[in-house]
């Protein structure tokens, strides 16, 4: 094999966290080469330092047997490289078209229109639905993730880092997105594939390095090896990869909502007299290609997005009105879909975001002062119980891992014992050690009486933890799915606007 990319006993350290510890990485021309590892395992340090984004401490890189120095993108840029971030790189007020030369040597002048037929070529080639005219912060976030792709294929990129690349894709934007990694690999591009997705990972990739604790633990052929092998390599122990859960569900309703309407950020219809009905220990499960009217749905039950017309009852009480803190004092919990946008507060640290929803409330506000004794002393139990790794609680959130900041805010909703929750995309990014958590803990709401509603584009996931699933597609439910008729065909067809009726 003719090595593309050699990293040779790459060391980094943050203080006295040592991120790679010696680690190297052999990964051949024209192979999908993935690199597995919980979170905070290394991965994204190894690959910011390919990409020039972080200096390594030791060690060396060669390219094509070159030894070269990658002193920041800019460099990495012009050897060739582009990365696609699993925190998209995009200013929202900027244009996508704006957003992808940004930064590019163009001359003088920007030839925006030009870019444009450009970005619109590159996008009917490789299948990517990207309309280089539309602002970025009116995209989904699977829309986004596209623009990225494009920008690097734009930037003429022979080796492509890929961080959790279909994260937000559907199944069937996943086999596209497979068709157009096997023909540039063909062509003779290399890519690395930071994914979290076992299956994913044994259908397109040659070979699989594997990081645990910043250490390189293993490299395998992805035809020698299997899912139980890898979920191994990755966390030091047996995983359960089946999920069981007992009949729970009680049919008394906590969420009803009745013809609702609302707008998007277009200003257009963004969901169209929806009816749906979560009852107290049942997850119900929406499904549907990004951007069909799920974050409409969700914003609009939490108090995000002003409703137009219909009505939503929370606990028999009408709330269609409330503010999102009346909705969570009355019972109700959200796991948001964007952590960094609705989760969490970078710059503030894990206790802080801990309590930033009982802040006001007995035992941590005594006469209008914040018992910080007390909530440091929660944020610690918490963080142990729910496996927040940090030195300490001290620490801003924007410190931790991806995988970690999602369990800061999964201990801060699923600690106040809500009685319904929103779970929106809530492994997004996770390893699949942290998915197993969630799923667990979500499980365990489930069994306690929580109504859950849990919006999800793993279709794997829908299907092992949902009693019931409901299909958006362009702003409405065309479909009710449950017991044996929830399986990936059934629920394909419906997100791709097939009509079922209703079940009762």
């Amino acid at each position: 094999m003719t090595s593309a990319i050699k990293m040779q006993g790459i060391v980094k350290t943050f203080g006295q966290f040592c991120a790679n510890d010696h680690v190297s990485l052999d990964i051949a021309e024209g192979e999908v080469h993935a690199l597995l590892g919980e979170n905070g395992a290394g991965k994204s340090t190894l690959m910011n330092i390919l990409y020039g984004l972080y200096q390594p401490d030791q060690g060396e890189i060669y390219l094509q047997d070159k030894k070269v120095l990658i002193h920041n993108p800019s460099d990495a840029i012009t050897l060739g490289i582009g990365m696609v971030h699993q925190h998209f790189m995009l200013i929202p007020a900027l244009t996508v078209a704006e957003n992808i030369i940004l930064g590019m040597d163009r001359g003088f002048s920007l030839h925006l229109e030009e870019a444009c037929r450009e970005i619109e070529k590159i996008s009917r080639e490789y299948g990517l639905d990207v309309e280089p005219r539309t602002k970025v912060w009116q995209l989904t976030v699977g829309q986004q993730q596209r623009v990225e792709i494009v920008k690097a294929l734009f930037r003429k990129a022979k080796i492509l880092i890929l961080d959790e690349p279909t994260a937000v894709l559907t199944p069937q934007e996943v086999s596209e997105l497979f068709t157009v990694l096997r023909r540039l690999t063909s062509e003779g591009m290399t890519v690395i594939f930071i994914s979290h997705k076992l299956q994913e990972v044994l259908a397109i990739c040659n070979r699989v390095t594997v990081l645990r604790q910043g250490k390189n633990v293993a490299t395998v052929a992805t035809k020698d090896t299997d899912r139980e092998q890898l979920a191994k390599l990755m966390v030091g122990r047996d995983l359960e990869l089946t999920l069981r859960k007992n009949v729970s569900c009680s049919r008394e309703p906590v969420l009803d909502v009745c013809n609702l309407e609302c707008l998007n950020d277009k200003g257009l219809s963004g969901l169209k007299k929806n009816n749906l009905q979560v009852c107290s220990g049942e997850i119900v499960g929406i499904a549907g290609v990004d951007g069909n009217g799920q974050m409409e749905l969700i914003e609009a039950i939490t108090g995000l997005r002003p409703v137009t017309g219909g009505e939503i009852r929370l606990l028999a009480k009408e709330i269609t009105q409330y503010n999102p803190r009346k909705r969570l004092l009355l019972g109700l919990g959200h796991i948001p879909a964007d952590r960094h946008k609705h989760g969490v507060i970078m710059d503030m640290s894990i206790t802080e975001n801990m309590i930033l929803q009982t802040y006001f409330q007995k035992p941590y506000c005594k006469k209008g002062w914040i018992s910080w004794k007390k909530a440091k002393q929660d944020s610690e139990r918490l963080s142990q119980e729910y496996d927040v790794r940090t030195s300490s609680c001290e620490l801003a959130v924007g410190r931790l891992s991806g995988g970690n900041q999602q369990k800061v805010v999964l201990a801060r909703e699923v600690s106040r014992n809500p009685k319904f929750l929103v779970a929106a995309h809530p492994t997004r990014g996770l390893d699949i050690g942290a998915t197993e958590y969630v799923h667990s803990k979500l499980l365990e709401q489930r069994e306690k009486g929580t109504g859950i509603l849990l919006v999800s584009t793993e279709l794997e996931e829908i299907i092992a933890l949902c009693d019931r699933v409901l299909v958006m597609y362009e702003g409405e439910i065309v479909g009710s799915l449950e017991g044996a008729d929830i399986n990936v065909n059934q629920i394909g067809l419906l997100m791709a606007g097939a009509r079922e009726k209703p079940a009762s």
